[in-house]
């Protein structure tokens, strides 16, 4: 991640919730346009691991 990514997502957390929502809003909107290639079995199953792994970590914590 540049830099510059790295200062706007610093910058993002220091906003409020709701000004969050507003910015997030604007950036889906902005990539419902894009053309993305589907997803592979491979890279289905690599999210679905890291989502239990998460759980799991999350799960031991309470």
């Amino acid at each position: 991640m540049t830099v510059l990514a790295q200062e706007i997502l610093r910058n993002f957390d220091t906003l409020t919730n709701s000004e969050q929502l507003e910015i997030a809003m604007g950036i889906l909107r902005r990539l419902i346009s894009w053309d993305f290639p589907p997803l592979e079995d491979e890279d289905l199953a690599l999210n679905a691991d890291e989502l239990f792994l998460a759980l799991d970590q999350q799960e031991l914590r309470y």
